[in-house]
């Protein structure tokens, strides 16, 4: 039996982490293969570096971090604030991925998310689908924003994973050079997740609205 291909498109660096760690750790315990496209290297973090350091240093942090939850990524090198345009040069790459790996499911950013490039990658992921003519599942996960007003009336999958929350935790510490951003959001995520679990009888459990 072939194995079943999970697709993540993320804007940088961590999100895939942050907004499904828990899920892709159980997704590659299960068996099933995951691969991620990050969409830019997000140097804009560390404007004190020099670009080529800081995509170095981001890109270790996240194969660390895929090693821990048993996922891989593919970088491209889209400009924070410009992934509308950027994504052109880089279409035909990112749809080679995409018909390669025929994914049953898609997961991207949910685009009520504040961050721009979060709800740019949700607006390149529909488009890439579209355009590369198949039809997965599309789930959308949330990094910024704690809950959804116009995704509500949405199906949303709740995905236990008491089992593999630890490492979502161990996976996060990877990510050095984001602490700063990591000291807001991990209480806040910690807390989503207790949550999700609650509501389905689980210590922990991750939710994603199903777009399609």
């Amino acid at each position: 039996m072939p194995k079943e291909n999970i697709l993540f498109i993320c804007a940088h660096s961590d999100d895939h982490i942050l907004g499904a760690g828990g899920t892709i750790a159980k997704y590659a315990e299960e068996g099933k293969q995951v691969h991620v496209i990050i969409l830019s290297y997000g140097e804009k973090t560390h404007p004190w570096l020099k670009a080529h350091i800081t995509k170095e240093m981001r890109s270790k942090e996240t194969y660390h971090a895929d090693d821990v939850v048993g996922c891989t990524s593919t970088f491209f090198d889209l400009k924070e604030g410009h992934f509308r345009n950027d994504i052109q040069a880089v279409k035909k790459e990112v749809l080679a991925i995409i018909k390669k790996e025929k994914p049953e499911k898609i997961f991207t950013h949910n685009n009520e998310d504040p961050h721009p490039d979060h709800k740019s990658a949700y607006s390149i992921t529909m488009d890439l689908v579209k355009e590369a003519k198949i039809n997965p599942e599309i789930y959308l996960f949330s990094i910024w924003n704690p809950f959804s007003l116009k995704k509500s009336h949405l199906p949303k999958m709740y995905v236990d994973t008491s089992a593999t929350h630890s490492k979502k935790l161990q996976a996060i510490k990877h990510f050095k050079s984001q602490w700063a951003a990591l000291a807001i959001l991990v209480g806040g995520l910690f807390s989503r997740d207790f949550k999700n679990g609650l509501h389905i009888g689980a210590r922990f459990a991750e939710s994603f609205y199903k777009a399609k």
